[in-house]
């Protein structure tokens, strides 16, 4: 079955991933076998959007819905039938995050979960250096809303959790991280002039990685490709699609459909055009440091 044999290894895939793939699957089946998610939610005590969200990964799978789905959908075989349980008992793992409780907001532990799965992640920031490439000081001051002398425990946790998600960049299997970053975001000193300085020193660091770019966009071109920020996740398993993440005050948008995919997709690519190369950007950042 490919949804146990996902290219990369089953060990490198988080719970998030292995939900979403287990859905793809379980869609496959029930479309080749002709049936309506109004009848496929009806033998599992459900509604059709139940069934829409669980093939989407969006929520989590029981053991009995899943084998009730498979009888359905006319797996009998055993070998087959065991090798979606487990995958059922994969996907609903604790990931790391968890141990941060309710600190993590529940909209974003998806984004988190994907960000552990993916292959490539393209990211447009109007305002900020990207929080996959923020140190702890800069992050600090964002998370505390600027008044970084009034953290409180959740401020710590959530700080903690950014770090952590970071980790990932040091793994042999990194995901190639692509940042467009916006002009505006070497002026605004965020922190103070101290912690800035080390953001900067800090993003001319990790730009040497192979693996990580970071493009600034000009002024003068600012804006006309993307009002507000995003990220495009894309994934090496042929079972889960591409990502978009949106995230505003309260919450986040996780879009997955094609024509969306695509036009963020364009104007991901506008907005490479239209920045300065990553040599040149490189250059922008290090006179920016010297400057403070």
């Amino acid at each position: 079955m490919n949804a146990v044999n996902a290219p990369g290894g089953e060990q490198s895939l988080g719970p998030t991933a292995r939900r979403m793939i287990l859905g793809s699957q379980l869609r496959k089946l029930r479309e080749e076998a002709g049936i309506t998610r109004q009848q496929a939610g009806y033998n599992i005590r459900g509604s059709e959007s139940k069934i829409s969200r669980l093939e989407l990964g969006r929520v989590g799978f029981k053991e009995r819905d899943v084998a009730d789905l498979l009888t359905m959908y006319g797996v009998a075989e055993d070998e087959e039938r065991q090798a979606f349980l487990d995958m059922v008992k994969q996907s609903n793992e604790a990931g790391w995050w968890r141990r941060f409780g309710d600190t993590v907001p529940t909209w974003f532990t998806g984004l988190v979960g994907l960000e552990e799965a993916a292959s490539r992640i393209q990211i447009w920031e109007p305002l900020f250096v990207s929080g996959l490439l923020q140190i702890e000081p800069y992050a600090r001051a964002i998370v505390s809303h600027g008044r970084s002398e009034m953290s409180d425990e959740r401020v710590d946790q959530l700080v903690a959790l950014r770090m952590r998600r970071q980790k990932m960049l040091a793994r042999p299997d990194a995901p190639r991280i692509w940042a467009v970053l916006d002009e505006s975001v070497l002026e605004r000193q965020i922190g103070g002039p101290k912690v800035f300085k080390q953001q900067l020193e800090y993003l001319l660091e990790v730009t040497t990685l192979p693996h990580v770019s970071v493009q600034i966009l000009p002024f003068c071109r600012s804006g006309l490709s993307a009002e507000h920020a995003f990220s495009l996740l894309r994934f090496a398993e042929t079972e889960l699609p591409n990502i978009v993440y949106i995230e505003y005050l309260t919450g986040a948008h996780y879009l997955d459909k094609r024509d969306e995919i695509e036009k963020y997709g364009r104007a991901l690519d506008l907005l490479a055009v239209d920045a300065e190369t990553p040599e040149r950007s490189r250059s922008r950042i290090a006179k920016r440091r010297q400057e403070i």
